[in-house]
């Protein structure tokens, strides 16, 4: 499971898939500008509120999880052409806000961009702490979106959920354990596209567990798809509402599993992406 099974988010424009290339952190650029879209923000809002809440369901599922976990999924009929995975020569974005990717280009590929960034961000670790999960709200929804977003994730992620998973109050693991969240986005399809607002699917793995010797639960894989409905607004692409499904899963391998100090000292060591076409 990812952060990406703990906050879901789903949109796409255009009728023609688009996958990115993932650059590594610092290089390259891309500024936002336009117009920006007016929505329904009360019934935006509410839809916001039960996308996270389907994430949440994932990550509750993980924490009392018994069965054998497996995704399911088929591809959407839109799949992406051959091409699509071409890079397109444009530089990533240049700024971060809070961490955060930011400054997305006011086009299809800074839509596209924005919504994987804005994936890894609310797969990440920090989503299960109040004092940083309140700042990467606050910097990737709009503003409507956000205010009805605070109190409802503060009382998902409870002290009694938390420790479902394995953490205290406040997010952390046991001494001598590491808490694994990540999101890594294999690919994203435009669905909907307007100077406006802009619907965008990330397909992506997500790997969370708890990696220690006294583990009960290791760090496993999922696969999802988050679609973002954004909105362009304040010179930025802002999520507006998500949702979040299963799969497309492939055909688990034959790797070895490896073990939880191998694991611990791997998200020690490598970094995340800024991703862009």
């Amino acid at each position: 499971m990812s952060l990406g099974d703990e906050h879901q988010a789903t949109e796409g424009y255009g009728g023609t898939g688009q996958t990115r290339t993932r650059l590594p952190e610092g290089e390259g650029g891309g500024p936002y500008g336009g117009a920006r879209r007016t929505g329904r923000s009360s019934s935006r809002s509410l839809v916001t509120v039960v996308g996270v809440v389907v994430l949440l369901i994932a990550a509750i599922a993980f924490a009392n999880r018994g069965g054998d976990g497996s995704a399911s999924g088929t591809p959407e009929a839109d799949s992406p052409k051959a091409a699509a995975t071409a890079p397109s020569g444009e530089k990533p974005v240049g700024t971060k806000t809070g961490g955060i990717p930011s400054g997305f280009a006011h086009d299809r590929q800074g839509a596209e961009s924005a919504a994987a960034n804005y994936a890894v961000a609310l797969g990440s670790d920090g989503m299960f702490n109040k004092t940083t999960r309140h700042p990467i709200v606050d910097t990737i929804y709009t503003p409507a979106a956000a205010d009805g977003l605070q109190s409802a994730l503060d009382a998902a992620y409870s002290a009694d959920f938390l420790s479902k998973l394995g953490l205290d109050s406040n997010g952390r693991p046991p001494q001598g354990s590491t808490f694994i969240s990540r999101t890594i986005p294999v690919g994203t399809k435009v669905e909907q596209y307007s100077e406006s607002s802009a619907k965008v699917a990330v397909w992506y793995m997500g790997l969370i567990g708890m990696a220690g010797e006294k583990s009960t639960d290791p760090v496993s894989t999922t696969w999802k798809t988050w679609t973002f409905d954004l909105q362009w607004t304040d010179g930025d692409w802002k999520i507006a509402s998500d949702t979040q499904k299963d799969g497309p899963a492939p055909v688990p391998g034959d790797d070895v599993a490896a073990g939880s100090d191998e694991i611990s000292k791997a998200v020690e060591e490598y970094g995340g992406f800024t991703y862009a076409r």
